[in-house]
């Protein structure tokens, strides 16, 4: 019997808000797989991120196929499902490690049975992200270790090989696999090379990481640029289809159509919100500080529980917005053609009478628990004295207690990262030198 089983639990837990979503049911978070067939020829695996087999009747076609760690469970479990019905097809919404790697094992058992080869189909600009992917692979592996606190785990290294698209497009694309339709569109959101595919015959959604379970992944201060505007546009195309079945791009799937509609036209508006606040405020010409300090949340979606600041953090999207429309200029001019943060930190440290006191002041702040005061003074006492060991100890003290106190893990696991780091009498975990 479809729809009764882990996966729609966890969806109605989800809804309700019963679940800790800061705990094993986070929804960027690999806590373990798990997959269920949640209407008739729909299977959702949930991993890190989701994958979806659907069967057309000539074949499997997957919307998303998850990451590296993925191919083999992945392929199991729609095994597990659908013995002998071969993989015709896959759809990557977007570049994303955790998104494009699961049909590796699919392809080998489509050679070794004779069968055609499975065509993967995605934006035209997947190409041009995989080879930055290529190019920038250290920088990778170092930015993703701290945003996922992936120090423990030993050898890990960005990819160096991605399997591109076989069929791409540009603004939309229709497909028919079997007595089903897939219509490819195109959106810029978290990526700017996303794919949100609707499939009319089954009224089935998929956003990819258009909707993840929590505060939009629109700001994230590691990654390259994302487009708050233009999501919620698409989040509004997508509310207006009357989908019944939503799978989304991580975390459990929204059944019924009420709650679809009411989960993306808040997610529209929050994003919306957020870029008319900055854009307001940039339009009276004040800084990125002031801008920071006060754009917020609309107030009556604060409890929404598809919409908790548990990944990224709404400071972030206005971050991403001030950069997409305003460039890397913060408008404070010292900060145009700057001082070196060390001699900054040297005269400011002598200014306040040596290392020393200014670490008796961030004991007091911590103290105190104004922790983002403390955090500002501790980096500059780093800056004034790298080789401190006194300046370490507290530094990583410091870090721990923003952690702790920090809902939004990929806040948390970057100040996890600098804790550590100091633990080891390090700026930061990746340095060489």
């Amino acid at each position: 019997m479809s729809g009764d089983g882990p996966v729609t639990r966890l969806s109605e837990r989800l809804w309700s808000g019963t679940v800790d979503i800061n705990g094993p049911d986070h929804p960027v978070q690999a806590s373990g797989t798990m997959s269920e067939e949640i209407s008739p020829g729909v299977l959702v695996y949930l991993s890190l991120a989701s994958a979806t087999a659907i069967e057309t009747g000539d074949g499997l076609v997957l919307l998303d196929s998850g990451g590296p760690f993925d191919i083999a469970p992945l392929y199991d479990n729609v095994r597990a499902w659908r013995p002998h019905s071969r993989l015709a097809a896959a759809v990557f919404s977007h570049h994303h490690l955790d998104h494009v790697f699961g049909t590796a094992r699919f392809e080998t058992e489509a050679s070794e049975q004779g069968w055609p080869a499975p065509i993967v189909y995605g934006h035209q600009d997947l190409h041009a992200n995989f080879d930055r992917y290529v190019k920038t692979r250290g920088f990778n592996t170092a930015i993703n270790v701290r945003q996922f606190a992936l120090e423990g785990i030993e050898g890990f290294s960005w990819p160096e090989h991605w399997r591109h698209p076989d069929v791409t497009y540009d603004v939309g694309m229709s497909v028919t696999h079997g007595g089903l339709t897939f219509e490819l569109h195109h959106a810029r959101g978290e990526t700017d090379d996303a794919t949100w595919t609707w499939i009319p015959e089954l009224r089935v959604l998929h956003p990819g990481d258009l909707f993840i379970w929590a505060v939009p992944n629109a700001g994230n201060p590691q990654k390259v640029q994302r487009f708050a505007g233009e999501w919620a546009v698409a989040l509004r195309e997508m509310a207006a289809l009357g989908a019944e079945v939503m799978v989304t791009g991580h975390g459990a799937p929204i059944i019924g159509g009420d709650r679809i509609r009411q989960a993306l036209s808040d997610t529209a508006e929050l994003l919306e919100s957020l870029e008319q606040q900055t854009l307001a405020l940039m339009n009276q010409g004040v800084s990125l500080d002031r801008v920071l300090h006060e754009v917020s949340m609309p107030d009556h979606l604060l409890d929404r529980p598809y919409l908790q600041p548990v990944y990224d953090h709404p400071q972030f999207i206005v971050r991403n917005i001030w950069r997409l429309y305003g460039g890397w200029y913060d408008g404070d001019p010292d900060q145009l053609l700057p001082a070196s943060r060390a001699r900054q930190a040297r005269e400011w440290v002598s200014l306040a009478g040596g290392v020393s006191t200014v670490l008796d002041r961030v004991r007091s702040l911590a103290a105190s628990d104004e922790l983002q005061l403390a955090t500002h003074l501790i980096e500059t006492a780093f800056y004034a004295d790298p080789d401190s060991t006194e300046v370490h100890q507290l530094r990583a003290e410091v870090y721990e207690a923003r952690a702790a106190g920090e809902r939004s893990s990929m806040a948390a696991n970057l100040f996890k990262h600098a804790a550590r780091a100091s633990r080891q009498g390090k700026r930061d975990l990746a340095d060489k030198g």
